[in-house]
């Protein structure tokens, strides 16, 4: 374990004045750390060199652990104490330690990603970020200006820049937005119970069923890619 200062903060975002730590194994309130063969009892103890009951002596000093307004701040040198909370039950679900290096550097990786997907979504065709607002948001792209088009596409890219991202890499993309082009136009109706049928003027055939809590517009896609779908793509294209 690194030796640095350190400090804890609760999780919770209303936080009490004053909130103490369980710092000592029971039977009612189990206190245990497994080492990989057996669950070994925990105690903090300011006088003692070890965490674990087992090593340590009848004359051990027990101290209460307090977060005061939800902060515990430890020195490098109460290396005992530091020991304890990183293995203690309820770290990672009750507090956890503030590290500014490593939220520095989740900062700096959300910042890059959203630099390179502003970018991308800056050379856009308008098609393409047309297709983009249509499955990334949902939105009837049909009585948009390319204006709006374009700016929703870089919000989108500035609020959700690694889902922006993965949908630029998603091959299945242009066919995810055909299908539900399809839908809107009233080529493909989608029933109440998720049964997916051709609307078109000749043809009222059903295509598939929707399994339950899947997206009708991922079934047609899938679809659309096996051998019969593709004949219809075309025609519905064509039909578009």
């Amino acid at each position: 374990m690194e030796l640095k200062d350190r400090v804890y903060i609760l999780k919770s975002k209303t936080t009490p004045l004053s909130f103490t730590l369980q710092s000592k194994h029971s039977n009612r309130s189990p206190l245990l750390y497994f080492d990989g063969k057996v669950n070994r009892e925990m105690r903090y103890a300011r006088n003692q060199r070890s965490i674990f009951v087992d090593e340590q002596d009848q004359h051990a000093l027990l101290s209460h652990i307090v977060f005061e307004n939800g902060v515990l701040r430890v020195p490098k040198t109460d290396t005992v104490l530091n020991e304890f909370l990183v293995k203690h039950p309820k770290f990672g679900k009750v507090f956890i330690e503030l590290n500014h290096e490593a939220d520095a550097e989740k900062d700096l990786e959300r910042l890059d990603a959203e630099v390179d997907a502003l970018i991308a979504a800056k050379g856009l065709s308008i098609e393409k970020a047309e297709s983009i607002v249509r499955i990334g948001l949902g939105a009837n792209t049909k009585r948009m200006s390319s204006a709006e088009i374009r700016r929703d596409v870089l919000m989108f890219a500035r609020q959700s820049p690694v889902q922006f991202l993965e949908m630029l890499d998603d091959p299945d993309l242009q066919l995810d937005d055909d299908a539900s082009q399809f839908i809107d136009a009233g080529l493909i109706s989608i029933r109440r119970n998720g049964d997916i049928y051709f609307n078109t003027e000749g043809n009222k055939k059903k295509i598939a069923s929707t399994p339950y809590g899947e997206d009708p517009v991922d079934v047609l896609s899938s679809w659309l890619m096996t051998d019969e779908g593709q004949e219809a793509h075309k025609m519905l294209k064509d039909l578009l």
